[in-house]
């Protein structure tokens, strides 16, 4: 298994980190999207599938942008 770093930010209003790493196992050439949020000693991993990335991507993006629609 191989680890390449992606994006690294830190929510600002509960301070967690958010890392997104890709995850390629030799065996069968799998790649994965590995979510680590790490609050205090705490740590949630997710492996996710390029299909459910491309749905949680876009369902997060349709409610940042109704957001700011709300806002503006």
């Amino acid at each position: 298994m191989q680890l390449s770093p992606l994006e690294k930010f830190t929510a600002p209003l509960g301070g967690q980190e958010i890392e997104l790493q890709q995850v390629d196992y030799e065996a069968g050439g799998m790649s994965l999207l590995r979510i680590r949020i790490r609050e205090k000693s705490r740590f949630t991993v997710f492996d996710i599938d390029p299909g459910t990335a491309l749905a949680w991507g876009r369902a997060m993006q349709r409610w940042s942008e109704a957001q700011d629609r709300a806002a503006g």
